[in-house]
C-alpha cells in the first residue's frame, strides 16, 4: 500500500492538464455501446472505475478498440445487441458503474450479476432498485439493500413518473437509462439540480430529452446514433490542484480544458465565496459541454457558511473543501449534505476524525460539519479506503507545520491515476513509500 508523506511547500506554479472527467468517461462508454454505429472518444479518464465500466461493456459482447492516449472506438451494438456476459460483472470500487448498469441491465433479455469490491459492496442501492421495481425490473440483492445485484432479463419495463427524495445524478441516471427500454415516458423529478452529464449525452447521441423546469423526461423505444466525444477534464480533479493553489504561499498556477458544466461548478462558487483569486479564461463549449482553463493564485481565505444551493454541485469536493476550510479564518459551516456519508467511505466522519488528528477543531453533524480555520499541525491520517480522502489529505500536508503522513494511498487510481506525478510537477514536497 502507498503511503504519502507531504511537507509545507512554497511557490506552485505552471499550466497543467488533469485527468480527464469520470462521470463523462463513464457515460461515454455505456452510450457508445448501446448506439447505432462507431463512436469516437478521446480525452477518456483512463482509470481503474473508468477501465472497469469499459471491462463490462467488452464481457458483453461489445468491441471496443483501445486505442491510447484515452482514445477509443466503440462499435455499438445497439439498444437490443448487448450478449448475456459469461461471468458476473466485476466493477471493482465504481459506484456509478453499478447504480448505471443496473438500470441499463434492468432493460436487458439476458440475466447478469453485479458485483464490487468490500468497500462497493457497502454502499446502499434501494436508492435505485426501489425505483426500478416501480417499472417492472426484478432486481436481488442482499438483505441490507447492498450488492451483489442480480438483474433478471426478459422483463417488460413500464415508464414511471418518479419524484426522488434526495438529489442524486446516479439514480437520475439510472432511471433515464432504465428508461430507454420501458413503455411510455419516463419521467424524473429531482428536489434540486444535479450533474447533467447524462441528459446532455443522450441529446449528443440524438436521443429525445424533456426537460421541465426540475423534471427529466425520455421516451423508451428511440435509437441512439454514434457520435464523437471530447471528454473535458475532471473539475472534480482539478479541484485538488485548485485549493493546493490557494493555500500555499506564492502560487500561481493554470489548469487547461477544465469541464465547469453548471451543475459541476460549485466548487468555485464556494471557494470564491471564501475569498479565492480564482479567474475562468478561455471559455467555450466543446461537445455539447462548457469547457475553460481555470488561474488560480495563493489567497487568504474566510470561513463562510456554505449555502445549501451549492451542496448537489460540489459533492464530490467537499473532503478538499474542507481542508480549505481549516486554512480559512474563522468558522465554516456545512449542511444539507447527507449524501456525503454514503460515498466511498463516510467523508462527513472520515474528513472530521483526519482534520481532528492533524490539528484541526472539525465536529461532524448528521449532514456536515463545523470547522474552526486557522491552522493545521500535522499528523497520520487514514484513507479510509477514500480516494479523495488520501488526496485531500495531500493538499493539507502543504500548509502543515509539521508534515502529514496519509496512509493507504493506492485507491487514487481509481479516479486520477497520475496524481502523484502532477502534484510533484506542480511543486508539491510529496513523497510515496
Amino acid at each position: 500500500m502507498n503511503t504519502f508523506f507531504i511537507k509545507k511547500s512554497t511557490g506552485l506554479a505552471g499550466r497543467y492538464r488533469v485527468p480527464g472527467d469520470k462521470s463523462i468517461s463513464h457515460r461515454s462508454i455505456m452510450l457508445g455501446s448501446i448506439a447505432e454505429g462507431v463512436t469516437e472518444v478521446s480525452g477518456l479518464l483512463e482509470a481503474e472505475d473508468v477501465l472497469a465500466t469499459l471491462a463490462t461493456f467488452e464481457s458483453m459482447g461489445v468491441n471496443i478498440e483501445r486505442l491510447g492516449d484515452g482514445c477509443l472506438r466503440i462499435h455499438g451494438v445497439g439498444l437490443h445487441g448487448l450478449k448475456a456476459p459469461s461471468n458476473d460483472l466485476y466493477v471493482g470500487n465504481s459506484g456509478t458503474s453499478m447504480r448505471l448498469l443496473v438500470g441499463l441491465l434492468a432493460g436487458q433479455a439476458f440475466d447478469a450479476t453485479l458485483t464490487g469490491d468490500v468497500s462497493l459492496s457497502k454502499r446502499p442501492m434501494r436508492r435505485v432498485l426501489d425505483p426500478l421495481v416501480l417499472m417492472g425490473a426484478k432486481v436481488q440483492s442482499n438483505e441490507n439493500g447492498f450488492s451483489p445485484l442480480k438483474i433478471s432479463g426478459g422483463r417488460s419495463l413500464t415508464a414511471i413518473d418518479y419524484v426522488m427524495p434526495m438529489g442524486s445524478a446516479q439514480v437520475k441516471s439510472c432511471l433515464l437509462l432504465a428508461g430507454l427500454y420501458a413503455a411510455g415516458t419516463t419521467r424524473v423529478t429531482e428536489p434540486a439540480v444535479t450533474r447533467d452529464h447524462t441528459e446532455r449525452m443522450l441529446e449528443g447521441f440524438g436521443y429525445v430529452v424533456e426537460k421541465t423546469g426540475n423534471t427529466i423526461s425520455v421516451t423508451g423505444g428511440g435509437t441512439l446514433t454514434a457520435t464523437k466525444v471530447d471528454v473535458p477534464t475532471d473539475i472534480s480533479s482539478a479541484a485538488f490542484m485548485l485549493v493546493a493553489a490557494l493555500i500555499t504561499s506564492n502560487s500561481d498556477i493554470t489548469l487547461e480544458h477544465v469541464g465547469i458544466n453548471p451543475t459541476r461548478t460549485g466548487i468555485i462558487d464556494i471557494l470564491k465565496a471564501m475569498g479565492a483569486d480564482l479567474t475562468l479564461e478561455n471559455n467555450r463549449i466543446i461537445g455539447g459541454e462548457e469547457v475553460a482553463d481555470i488561474r488560480v493564485k495563493s489567497s487568504p481565505l474566510k470561513g463562510i457558511h456554505i449555502p445549501e444551493k451549492f451542496v448537489g454541485l460540489a459533492i464530490d469536493e467537499f473532503p478538499v473543501i474542507f481542508v480549505a476550510a481549516a486554512c480559512a479564518e474563522g468558522e465554516t459551516v456545512l449542511t444539507g449534505a447527507a449524501e456525503l456519508r454514503v460515498k466511498e467511505s463516510d467523508r462527513i466522519q472520515s474528513m472530521a476524525e483526519g482534520l481532528q488528528a492533524v490539528g484541526v477543531d472539525a465536529q461532524a453533524s448528521d449532514d456536515g460539519m463545523i470547522i474552526q480555520g486557522g491552522s493545521i499541525k500535522g499528523g497520520i491520517v487514514e484513507s479510509y479506503d477514500d480516494h479523495r480522502i488520501a488526496m485531500s489529505f495531500a493538499v493539507a500536508g502543504l500548509r502543515s507545520e509539521q508534515g502529514i503522513q496519509v496512509n493507504n494511498c493506492e485507491n487514487v487510481k481509481t479516479s486520477f491515476p497520475s496524481f502523484m506525478a502532477l502534484a510533484k510537477k506542480c511543486g508539491f514536497n510529496l513523497t510515496v513509500r
